[in-house]
């Protein structure tokens, strides 16, 4: 196998990150690899088969590799800690793809590192199955994510509440860089770092500002914009990330990390989706206000960068973050209009379409309507009142209400130039009839662990790679859990 790596975080030196090996592991196998992505990256695959799972485990390095445990800190939950870093996780190189565009090459679950701290800095089976289910299905939804290249057993437990099997899966992203990344050496007060970081970062990922009046200003204002657009995504498809700490925040505006993420199924503005955010701070509602702290923290480690002057720096930093607002709320408009069947029409201004949005929501809080099945029925409305309306009253409580607000969409509706037909299309092309729900991803991972049967993985994987086409006898896929099936 042959994996093009043009290494160049490692020129930025020794103090950016702990040069690890990864720790073999005794028996691995291969349980998925990614050939459609690795030919996009430049990887020759003639024999991935016979090398991926010893390559992808760590057992391995391909020539050009130069493993490395990134340093970082971070806000978890407020609370800064200045010393996180890939505690089980290493940076296997760089490549560039066919696109022109630099990746990284992760490996998740490859044993201790030094920033392990207590842990055995391996990963068990489901959290490698479920990151490779959801990347790969955000990416298909068109939602900018980190991408699984592969995913690997191991032959080994893992004790966690109780002895699982292993898993390694390898990642491929823009960058790995992220806000905790910069927080690690501006706590240090090491901002000749700060500056060769934010240097690498523009280099690679934001060429197009190196030749601005402040690329560092450039660059904040580059890195809000990607996050609002990131995080309305998020909104429209009803996806929670669940731990949005500054360390889990990409700075290339791809989605990172999934750890205790979700779907949602029953609509709820303030829904959770981890067992320790006991306080609701990465509730669903709060992801956008969650979005904008994260990037204020990212702004206070540039302020060096910005002016010499600190009152400079900061008013330039403020500019900035004040536009967080209005380009999230654009962005979230823009896409909810979309899976509405709206467009933007001088008739009507953007905040009766913002109303109408939000009443449906409100609609289906109250009811804890699916959130994926309310818009994929309503897409598959008429501009008229018919049967097929009942579909869409199912899912609700108060179907008086619902007919008030399907009154007011399809009064909405007459001010589109666009035929029934076309709408219909459109709002089907966004509003996926498959999504990763969640209990679907836990029977997966029950199939896997329990019994070494991975025939569940693949297939809902292959339904996923197509969420927007309604696909013969997958019906199962589509649905909401049942009361006992809900996780």
């Amino acid at each position: 196998m042959q994996i093009p790596f043009e290494n160049r975080y490692v020129t930025l030196g020794e103090g950016f990150f702990d040069r690890t090996s990864p720790t073999p592991v005794k028996k691995p196998e291969l349980i998925e690899f990614n050939y459609a992505l690795a030919s996009e990256l430049g990887i020759a695959t003639d024999q991935a088969s016979a090398l991926a799972a010893d390559v992808f485990s760590g057992n391995r390095l391909p020539e050009g590799a130069e493993p490395l445990a990134m340093a970082y800190a971070g806000h978890q939950f407020a609370h800064f800690v200045p010393q996180l870093g890939d505690g089980r996780a290493l940076l296997l190189g760089e490549v560039t793809g066919l696109d022109g565009a630099r990746y990284d090459i992760h490996l998740k679950g490859t044993g201790r590192t030094f920033f392990s701290r207590n842990g055995d800095g391996r990963s068990a089976l489901g959290p490698v199955l479920r990151e490779y289910l959801v990347s790969e299905a955000m990416n298909v939804l068109k939602v900018p994510t980190t991408r699984a290249l592969a995913a690997v057993t191991t032959g080994e437990p893992v004790a966690r509440e109780r002895l699982l099997p292993g898993g390694v899966i390898t990642r491929v992203a823009s960058s790995f860089v992220r806000v905790g990344t910069f927080q690690y050496f501006a706590a240090r007060e090491d901002y000749d770092a700060v500056r060769l970081l934010a240097d690498y970062v523009i280099e690679k990922n934001y060429p197009q500002l190196a030749d601005s009046k402040n690329p560092y200003v450039a660059f904040l204002q580059a890195v809000m914009e990607r996050q609002a657009a990131l995080i309305a995504q998020w909104m429209q498809s009803g996806f929670i990330h669940g731990v949005m700490n500054t360390d889990n925040m990409s700075i290339a505006g791809e989605t990172i990390d999934y750890g205790p993420c979700a779907f949602m199924d029953a609509y709820d503005h303030d829904q959770v989706f981890s067992s320790i955010d006991r306080q609701g701070r990465y509730a669903y509602s709060n992801q956008p206000s969650i979005g904008l702290w994260n990037l204020t923290r990212l702004a206070e480690t540039l302020l060096p960068l910005f002016d010499e002057d600190p009152q400079a720096a900061v008013n330039a930093a403020q500019q900035v973050l004040q536009g967080y607002a209005e380009s999230y709320a654009s962005h979230w408009l823009a896409g909810m209009q979309a899976k509405c069947g709206l467009t933007a029409c001088r008739h009507i201004k953007n905040q009766e379409d913002k109303a109408l949005v939000e009443d449906l929501l409100d609609l289906m809080d109250e009811s804890h309507a699916d959130f994926s099945l309310t818009f994929y029925h309503l897409s598959r409305l008429a501009d008229q009142p018919s049967e097929q309306d009942k579909n869409l009253h199912a899912l609700f409580a108060d179907h008086a209400r619902v007919d008030d607000w399907l009154t007011r969409w399809r009064q909405r509706l007459r001010l589109e130039a666009q035929s029934n037909q076309a709408r219909q299309e459109a709002m089907q092309a966004v509003n996926p009839v498959y999504i990763p729900r969640n209990h679907q991803i836990e029977a997966a991972i029950r199939a896997a662990e329990d019994q070494g049967d991975f025939s569940v993985f693949h297939e809902l994987h292959a339904v996923l790679q197509n969420p927007y086409l309604q696909q013969e006898g997958k019906e199962k896929y589509m649905q909401a859990p049942e009361p006992e099936e809900v996780v």
